[in-house]
């Protein structure tokens, strides 16, 4: 009892100006970290000539990062939880920006993918540290629904804006200044973040779980190097990645169940609203990691768009998750997720059957329009999702709890660059895209986003009835045994 009344005693100093402007500050870091899982995007092909990268070289750009953020999320929500949230946040902030300034001076795709990969260390201290902080700021449950709102907002603006910055860096500039403009906003989020956001941690530190932290790299790490490789590598070398991944999986949930202080407390998937917000996490995602990868190659390496015009095309989802993400927020916070995530669920399955049907003559207003359609699915899912994960969690478990949903997050967005490569692969790389044989392959990957879609509206249905809010319910009554944080001015 005595954590939980310093922590309402320390809110209730705070105003409400200044909880706005903790949740201003979360959103920088929130910005930069996703942003920097988008804007890469659109400087592919620039980057890839200059560096010499083939497609997979390609592809590992953009999943080193995604990659090594879902490899870490789970472990610095639990060391934020533990040390410090504000501690760890400057940390992760500190290690980002040094990355993005390496990424800026890489001068191979070796480097590159090495700098890329001490961003995302930097980037794992971010976004779940966040949210926690967002979630003891905001006590009220539906003042916290609308900050999530806000946050899920920012999510979708950050990721569907990244290719409108990067095609004006990258024509302006070259590809090397889409990772300048990490370095002033980190900085000012560093000073910004020692001023005004006030310390928090669990009472109880939790012990390191290395056994569960290694065999989330291997599973993680051995799945997608099975589906980037594996074209070309053979179906031996998939096989084995995917035998060991599965192995991994297994190993993983034995352990976690049998350790005191697992990494993941495997007591959260008996919520379904929880197990459901992960799955349309990594299917959301898979979904929008593909739609990126797939547009930049289409629209520039097809249409022959520059990278500012292959990234204003997709200006209609910055715009619509813009509208839509704050009004998802609310919905979630008045009628609950399920309207949302329906309304995600369809417009995502929509967007995914039309771009199927995309030629290289469609016209830009359809094109425009169908992007328009994707906006609206995916700016309606981030806040329902961000909600469910950390709703009915213990204070003190909050990072751990949000660490999962931005985890999902990243799984799946690396799970949908890689296997939309692997798919329009062999048009790549046979050296017959540019002459029709990419739109035939892309089509049968926009089919699969339209069954990431599919799996959104069905786990939706399935996870927001009443039989899941009980087992909802019941995880909470469970998990409330734990202790309250303690949260004090740093």
């Amino acid at each position: 009892m005595t954590g939980s009344v310093r922590l309402c005693g320390v809110v209730s100093q705070m105003t409400r100006r200044r909880r706005i402007l903790v949740l201003l500050i979360c959103c920088m870091s929130l910005l930069i970290v996703s942003l920097d899982n988008t804007i890469v995007n659109v400087a592919l092909p620039s980057l890839g000539h200059d560096l010499h990268a083939p497609v997979s070289g390609l592809q590992w750009t953009v999943d080193a990062y995604t990659l090594t953020l879902a490899s870490l999320l789970m472990l610095a929500g639990s060391t934020a939880d533990r040390v410090g949230r504000r501690r760890t946040f400057q940390t992760g902030l500190v290690i980002f920006t040094a990355g993005s300034l390496l990424c800026s001076l890489a001068p191979s795709l070796g480097w590159l993918v090495a700098a890329r990969i001490v961003q995302a260390v930097g980037g794992s201290m971010l976004n779940p540290v966040a949210m926690s902080i967002i979630t003891n700021t905001f006590t009220d449950r539906r003042e916290r629904a609308q900050a999530i709102g806000v946050w899920g907002g920012v999510v979708g603006v950050s990721m569907a804006l990244g290719p409108v910055v990067g095609g004006l860096l990258t024509d302006a500039v070259n590809w090397r200044a889409i990772f300048w403009i990490n370095v002033p906003i980190g900085l000012l989020a560093l000073f910004l973040t020692w001023r005004y956001v006030p310390e928090s941690k669990a009472p109880s530190a939790r012990g390191i779980d290395p056994a569960g932290q290694i065999l989330v790299i291997v599973l993680l790490g051995t799945l997608t190097y099975g589906i980037i490789e594996g074209p070309a590598a053979g179906p031996a070398v998939s096989a084995v990645c995917f035998a060991v991944a599965a192995a991994a999986l297994v190993a993983l949930v034995v352990c976690e169940l049998r350790r005191r202080e697992p990494l993941i407390d495997m007591r959260f998937f008996r919520s379904a609203p929880f197990s459901g917000a992960a799955v349309m996490a990594v299917a959301g995602f898979a979904g929008l990691g593909a739609f990126l990868f797939l547009n930049t190659l289409y629209l520039q390496s097809n249409r022959g768009l520059s990278a500012l015009a292959a990234g204003l095309c997709t200006l209609p989802v910055a715009v619509t998750t813009t509208i839509v993400g704050p009004l998802s927020g609310r919905l979630v916070g008045t009628r609950g997720p399920r309207v949302p995530l329906i309304v995600a669920g369809v417009c995502l399955t929509s967007a995914g059957a039309l771009l199927s049907q995309v030629t290289l003559t469609t016209p830009l207003p359809l094109l425009l329009g169908i992007y328009l359609v994707f906006g609206v699915g995916f700016g309606m899912l981030n806040p329902p999702i961000t909600n469910t994960a950390v709703s009915g969690m213990p204070l003190a478990q909050a990072g751990v709890a949000a660490a999962v949903a931005s985890t999902s997050r990243q799984v799946g967005q690396s799970l949908g660059v890689a296997i939309a490569g692997s798919v329009v692969s062999n048009a790549v790389v046979s050296g017959t895209a540019a002459n029709g044989a990419f739109v035939p392959a892309a089509h049968a990957a926009f089919r699969v986003n339209a069954l990431y879609g599919l799996i959104v509206l069905a786990v939706a249905l399935l996870t927001t009835g009443r039989w899941a809010r009980a087992t909802a319910e019941r995880t909470a009554a469970r998990l409330s045994e734990s202790p309250q944080v303690t949260l004090s001015r740093g």
